[in-house]
């Protein structure tokens, strides 16, 4: 199983990016599939997730309004679209593959895991 995160880099504060992560080996339309982000010595944390059939997406508050996840099943991957980006949202932003129904906010219900893309937000 492989999830290759791409698509950051840097951006100035008020600007846009837009991260996708490809998946391959596994079922893509059997996972719901989750954002997540770590800042230097700051936990991993929750960014936003998608149900597998793109039912229902879910955004933690800090980012609610400004990002908006996406997935395309036909091509086996997942999307975010980061707007308004603030300098705080600078990260090293992961996605992953959770089978529960709903994505979890919690890293530790994901099976799969991408590498990781930096993107950094300067005022």
């Amino acid at each position: 199983v492989q999830l290759q995160a791409s698509g950051g880099g840097l951006v100035q504060a008020g600007g846009s990016l837009r991260l996708s992560c490809a998946a391959s080996g596994l079922t893509f339309s059997s996972y719901g599939m989750g954002w997540f982000r770590q800042a230097p010595g700051k936990e991993r944390e929750f960014v936003a997730g998608i149900k597998r059939t793109a039912s229902r997406t879910y955004y933690a508050d800090s980012v609610k309004g400004r990002f908006t996840i996406s997935r395309d099943n036909s091509k086996n991957a997942v999307y975010l679209q980061m707007n308004s980006l603030k300098p705080e949202d600078t990260a090293v932003y992961y996605c992953a593959a959770d089978p529960g129904l709903i994505p979890s906010t919690y890293a530790d219900a994901y099976d799969y895991w991408g590498q990781g893309t930096q993107v950094t937000v300067s005022s």
